[in-house]
């Protein structure tokens, strides 16, 4: 493993790299010189370019915070690099009804080096990634995304910094052709990340004295990805050679650096919450020592105070916005306000989510919600938590900001695949939640029968649940977390947080299907409780 020195722009060290690619030269650095390099690096940044309503992360604070660095860092003879492990789109609405543009935008003016192409980079259309691609100004990377016999987008970048040569490589998860657009990949072909690299990280480190991978595979700890397609943990162990891996997609923090087979796999959880940083000493080209944190961007913890009234501490002393940033994201933060006025569907009557109604019995906005999760995950069956559904959904005329209205909270469509026999179980948890709380059930397809709580029969598709098949149960990130006391899905090694945020995933479906026929979602005797 080993070190470097970056100009402050992303043109400075692209422009390094053109140089240095057709370049058959050895290392420039000063023998038995210790040199100081600083990675830092965020991903599955899903559209959170404004703080939110707590004033938490946002990449006005994210400026701030980088810009001391460099300051620090530089100051000090040392140089900084910035990656993303990807997955920039998807999950706010003011973002998406925008195309991301501010996000790539701010990543721009954040002055990011290179980002790993995540599996939501293919959420919109081709001609819409390429110009997230001019937004952005530096390098979307990944190896094993074909268009025909050539890569999509440059399998790697080479820098050379402080007289060190340094290949940043990017991989993209395979699953992408499973979970995302097919109608936006059907000319691409995804290769086995692993396959590719055993034969393209060997090259590298013959024209590299660092390799760095940026990748959107996920980090499954011991290498159990389970119905994942394999991810750092499986890359590092199988391909000698990456000294760094900057990760994102299963969207875990990792407080220290994963180390397997040499690499050292970092990930800095989601939204821009955390800004990883990692300090590198590096001699004669091999890094010898290492120091690691991720930095929390004016995240806080609810406590309660004296009198028992919940409010919110910074965990650490509060980033001030960047003026230069916010000025150039208020105007999009604005736009993308107003258009959540405009309609996406309509229907011929009202659904039901009044908090009296929709949190003791089963209704056709219940089913409206878990419907739309369960195609959008492409599952067996959902399930949705009553509180998480805040008003009625009226006939007429649908807008975004009507579906806001009634998916407020940004939770996060999330799914797992379970045995049958493990599906029962959580079923008749689900089922045992009581009339009256936030808690209660509503489904969609699947059809129970219970007496007291008790399941006596469940079926999927008219045929009883096999406790030796696999299903796919859709629920979002609040149930899969363990809230209103569900069972924790999270720590399973089939979960998948799709980073669809549910009121999206709502609008799309209400969107695609109008105008919807209130009587379609008759929940009727789908749940039998007795």
């Amino acid at each position: 493993m080993k070190k470097w020195t970056v100009a402050n722009t992303s043109i400075g060290l692209l422009a390094a790299s053109i140089l240095l690619v057709g370049c058959a030269t050895g290392p420039t650095y000063e023998q038995d010189k210790e040199y100081s390099l600083t990675i830092l690096h965020t991903n599955d940044h899903h559209g959170r370019f404004w703080q939110n309503d707590k004033g938490e992360y946002g990449m006005a604070a994210r400026k701030t915070l980088i810009d001391n660095i460099r300051m620090e860092v530089e100051g000090e003879g040392g140089a900084v690099m910035l990656l993303s492990g990807g997955d920039i789109n998807t999950g706010v609405p003011e973002s998406d009804l925008q195309n991301a543009e501010p996000d790539f935008k701010g990543m721009k003016m954040l002055g990011y080096d290179a980002m790993a192409l995540g599996n939501h980079e293919f959420d919109n259309a081709r001609d819409v990634l390429m110009m997230q691609s001019e937004w952005a100004g530096f390098p979307f990377l990944s190896a094993n995304i074909y268009k025909g016999n050539s890569t999509l987008f440059p399998a790697y970048e080479m820098f050379e910094v402080q007289g060190n040569r340094v290949a940043v490589v990017g991989f993209t998860t395979e699953d992408t052709v499973k979970i995302g657009n097919p109608e936006f990949m059907g000319d691409l072909t995804f290769k086995t990340p692993v396959e590719v690299a055993e034969k393209l990280i060997p090259k590298l480190n013959k024209k590299a004295d660092l390799v760095v991978a940026v990748t959107h595979m996920g980090h499954y700890a011991d290498a159990k990805s389970g119905s994942n397609a394999p991810g750092d943990v499986t890359l590092a162990r199988s391909v000698p050679g990456i000294d760094v891996i900057v990760g994102g997609h299963s969207q875990n923090p990792l407080f220290e650096p994963d180390e397997q087979n040499g690499t050292l796999i970092l990930q800095a959880h989601e939204w821009g919450k955390y800004v990883g940083r990692l300090d590198l000493t590096v001699k004669n080209g091999e890094i010898t020592s290492y120091n690691y944190r991720l930095i929390p961007v004016n995240l806080k913890d609810r406590v309660k105070d004296a009198e028992g009234n919940s409010t919110y501490v910074l965990q650490e002393a509060e980033i001030a916005q960047n003026l230069e940033m916010l000025a150039m994201l208020s105007p999009y933060q604005k736009k993308g306000a107003e258009q959540l006025n405009v309609v996406i569907g309509s229907s011929n009557g009202d659904f039901i989510g009044d908090r009296s109604v929709v949190r003791s019995q089963p209704t056709n906005l219940g089913v409206l919600i878990a419907r739309a999760q369960k195609e959008k995950a492409k599952a067996d069956l959902s399930i949705m938590n009553s509180g998480g559904i805040r008003a009625d959904l009226e006939g007429g005329e649908i807008s975004y900001k009507d579906v806001l209205t009634v998916q407020p909270f940004a939770n996060i469509l999330s799914y797992v695949d379970l045995t049958g026999a493990e599906l029962l179980d959580y079923l008749a948890v689900a089922m045992s939640k009581e009339a009256g709380s936030g808690a209660f059930a509503q489904f969609d397809g699947v059809e129970i029968m219970s007496t007291d709580g008790v399941i006596n029969a469940a079926y999927i598709d008219d045929r009883p649940i096999d406790v030796n098949k696999t299903y796919r149960l859709a629920v979002n990130s609040f149930t899969a977390s363990g809230g209103d006391g569900y069972p924790k899905l999270t720590d399973h090694e089939a979960y998948v947080n799709t980073g669809f945020a549910d009121a999206d995933v709502m609008a799309e479906y209400i969107k695609n299907n109008s105008p919807l026929n209130i009587e379609d979602f008759d929940p009727g005797m789908m749940i039998d409780r007795m």
